[in-house]
């Protein structure tokens, strides 16, 4: 095969390799592009994750709870009565029938 046929069908090879790889490499780059964009999270992960959110809503429901109380308690104190009151309780619920 002499340069004669060997060089047109080289060029011709060639087209025909571009026409083809380019596209897929483009295809190809988009497509990792596209996936560095938006990772996938495992399952294993985002079941953590959810489990870890879950846990955290009943903590702040708890410290709401617990921040309720005092500050209850702090209004009753400043008001003055907490002392009074605390002892009347614990009097009454110690002796029903006795009264101070």
């Amino acid at each position: 095969m002499g340069p004669e046929i060997a060089v047109p069908l080289g060029a011709f090879a060639t087209a025909v390799v571009l026409a083809i790889g380019v596209p897929l490499a483009r295809a190809f780059s988009r497509k990792m592009d596209a996936d560095s964009r938006n990772p996938r999270i495992p399952t294993e992960v985002s079941d953590r994750l959810e489990r870890m959110e879950q846990a955290l809503e009943a903590v702040a429901i708890e410290v709401e709870r617990i921040s309720e109380g005092q500050r209850f308690t702090t209004k009753l104190l400043s008001e003055g009565r907490g002392a009074g009151d605390a002892r009347q309780i614990q009097s009454s619920s110690a002796s029903p029938d006795h009264t101070t």
